[in-house]
């Protein structure tokens, strides 16, 4: 996995380099201090991760995240953040942001986190979750108790293959349930489809 880090406090650049570069499966192949140098990075050091901040000068991180998605769909990128608002986390997943995490999580976590979203699962930190919290989506009433069930645990972070195995299921009901659920709640991943739960 090749991780690009952007981040304007130099310090917390080269913490989270030292840190997950200890990880096997973990190359950081650059550092930037702005958005628009992490955009110009991407077309050179082509990463498949990047792990934003969001307040910076210049070019900020939803910004960069909404540009860098547009050319290059195919790199994740996890915002790491001090802003836990539900404004600004709302702001980044619209901007297709694919996961969220505050920096009072451990670094040692990240490392983690980066494998789970790197194979096209959202990640949103527990404090993140907590701030999404509001009333619930009326369509989540169309859910059959299945359907609520295999959301539940999509919006925990589960592979198809680790809820196949909880509610005794084959993975390819689990996927075609899946397929359902976000038809029915009008989302396109998985990402949204675990705020729309936990707004519930």
């Amino acid at each position: 996995m090749k991780l690009l880090i952007v981040d304007d406090d130099a310090l917390i650049r080269k913490s989270l380099s030292l840190t997950l570069s200890r990880a096997s499966d973990i190359t950081v192949v650059g550092t930037a201090s702005d958005g628009a140098e992490a955009i110009e990075l991407c077309k050179t050091l082509t990463p498949d991760m990047l792990l934003m901040d969001i307040r910076m000068p210049g070019v900020d991180g939803i910004a960069a995240t909404r540009l860098i998605k547009q050319r290059y769909p195919q790199i994740r990128i996890m915002m790491l953040t001090t802003f836990d608002d539900k404004a600004n986390i709302q702001q980044a997943l619209t901007a297709g942001a694919d996961g969220y995490l505050i920096k009072t999580d451990k670094i040692s976590d990240i490392a983690g986190k980066l494998r789970i979203m790197v194979d096209g699962t959202g990640v949103l930190g527990a404090d993140v979750l907590k701030n999404l919290a509001a009333t619930e989506n009326p369509a989540l009433q169309e859910l059959t108790q299945r359907e609520r069930d295999i959301a539940r645990l999509v919006a925990q972070g589960l592979t198809n293959k680790e809820i196949a195995a909880q509610l005794f299921l084959s993975e390819g009901t689990v996927r075609n349930n899946i397929v359902v659920i976000m038809e029915k709640l009008n989302v396109t991943n998985r990402t949204q489809l675990g705020i729309v739960y936990y707004q519930a």
